[in-house]
This record gives C-alpha cells, structure tokens and sequence, in this order.
C-alpha cells in the first residue's frame, strides 16, 4: 500500500436524489467516486469512506426541537442548523449509494453517533470533543496524502478537508466529485476556496488524471 488514500465522504442514499437530505446532482459523485476507486487501487492506494450514522433522536434534527428543517439555533453550546432526519442508523438511507463500488473500500469510518453534537468531518465532532477512528488508522498505514470527494462539499467535505489540513496531511479535492447543500448559493463555492486557502490542492477529474498520469 503506497503513502496516499481516497476518501469518500458520506456517499449515502439520504444524500443523494430522493434521499431526506438529497444534494442536487448528488448521485453525479458515484461515476467519478468509481473511476477514481479503479485509479487508487491500481496504484495500491487505500480507499476509505466516511459514513453518517446518527441515532433516531439526534439533537441535530429539526424533529427534535419542533422547528422546521434548516432553521437555526443551538445544540449543546454551539450554532447547529437544524437538519430533516436522515442518515438514521441501520436505515436504507444511511446505507451507502448503492452504485458505488463498495467491496473496493478497504474502510468505512461512522460518525455522528452521539445525539448532543453534530459531527461533519470524518475526522472529529462538530466541537472537536472526540476523534473516529479515521486518523489513527491512517498514522497505522503510513498514510500522509488523501485524495477527498463527496457529498456535501460545503458541510462534510469541507470539515473534513479542513481538519485533515490541521493534521498534517497533504489533501486534494477532487471538485467535480463533490455537490453541495447550498443553502445560500455561492456556499459550495466559498467552501472550495476556504479549502484552498487552508492548503487544499483542487483539481477536477481530468486535471487529477492528467497531472498523475
């Protein structure tokens, strides 16, 4: 196994058309998730995914509190958007997109388990109270460059590129992999060049296989 790791965030059926929290165009990250899968592992890189796994009653869902999906407030000291139920634990929704080359990936990292915080990187909670296990096992394999796509990219993905910058890891973001909530317009944008800024290196599909040919 080389040095460098794709990671697929949260490539799940609520993510993506017809989903509780579907992301327009969602399902479009599937082709390019595989393609980039078949790449990796040819050159014996890890392929890893990142899974929402949240119980029934998690405090970051509008349900909980009575108000209505996407609204904000608070959740346990911090600011928290209020989110319809999805991705709930052993459901078909929190089940990964089902086109997606599953028995390529080597791990699948859950979060979002505790029902008091929210947890959008594949890294820490919201708060960064505690770890997943994503970190350790990358220190265990060597690992020290991550390639990221997924869904959302100005939520999960962002979060999750951000922290794996603060970590020390070299990251590219793979742009036409990744779709986003966009619950303001230009968010995916602002995202994508906040992830710049910290050290992201973005690429497209092509540019990616051109570049590493």
């Amino acid at each position: 196994m080389t040095q460098r790791a794709l990671l697929l965030v949260d490539i799940q059926n609520d993510f993506c058309a017809g989903g509780a929290l579907a992301v327009a165009e969602g399902d479009n990250t599937v082709d390019i998730a595989n393609t980039l899968i078949d790449w990796c592992k040819s050159r014996g890189d890890a392929v890893l995914a990142s899974q929402d796994w949240h119980p029934a009653n998690h405090g970051s869902f509008a349900s909980q509190h009575g108000v209505a999906p996407f609204s904000t407030g608070e959740l346990d000291g911090l600011a928290q958007t209020f989110w319809p139920d999805h991705c709930v634990q052993n459901s078909d929704g929190a089940a990964l997109h089902p086109l997606l080359n599953q028995q390529a990936i080597d791990e699948v990292f859950r979060k979002g388990e505790d029902p008091r915080i929210d947890s959008y990187s594949a890294f820490f909670d919201n708060d960064h109270r505690k770890a997943t296990a994503l970190h350790g096992w990358l220190q265990q394999h060597g690992i020290r460059e991550l390639i990221v796509l997924g869904l959302a990219t100005d939520y999960c993905v962002k979060f999750s590129v951000l922290d794996a910058l603060r970590l020390g890891y070299d990251v590219s973001v793979i742009t036409d992999g990744c779709r986003g909530v966009n619950i303001q317009p230009q968010d995916s944008t602002r995202a994508f060049m906040e992830m710049a800024v910290e050290g992201a290196t973005l690429y497209t599909l092509a540019d990616w296989q051109e570049t590493h040919a």
